[in-house]
């Protein structure tokens, strides 16, 4: 197998996990906002609450996941430069935190690390992904 359909392959792969794992987290949050927020031990107190962890999570996750679920098929390339975006944009959103509010708990040091590792590695595809002229 060549490095340009190893690149492709391994682009597609990783966008279909952010797929599944932001769908999944889009799905919960429509289903049961309580359930999203019970993963940072926070109480949804009123309609009000569920209704904006719903939209934000659930409804706007669910664009985010149709949209990618689009670029898988049409443009590798903008999937990954979107994905390094959105997981740099949480990873940089979780400094802001620590700078300005303190140290992350053991939740937001695990999510860290991940969403930094899932920016770098969108990047890395990226970049060979254009190396190699993946479609």
């Amino acid at each position: 197998m060549n490095t340009q359909k190893i690149t492709k392959t391994g682009s597609q792969i990783f966008i279909g996990f952010s797929i599944f794992s932001l769908g999944y987290v889009a799905i919960l949050s429509l289903v049961n906002p309580q359930a999203t927020m019970d993963l940072v031990k926070t109480s949804l107190p009123n309609t009000d609450a569920l209704s904006s962890i719903r939209g934000i999570y659930g409804g706007v996750g669910l664009v985010i996941t149709f949209q990618l679920v689009y670029l898988l098929f049409k443009d590798v390339q903008k999937g990954l430069l979107f994905l390094s975006l959105f997981w740099g944009a949480y990873a940089v959103s979780r400094l802001i935190t620590i700078f300005t509010n303190g140290a992350l708990g053991d939740f937001g040091n695990q999510w860290i690390m991940i969403e930094t590792t899932f920016c770098a590695l969108a990047i890395a595809l990226l970049f060979l992904s254009r190396k190699y002229a993946v479609a």
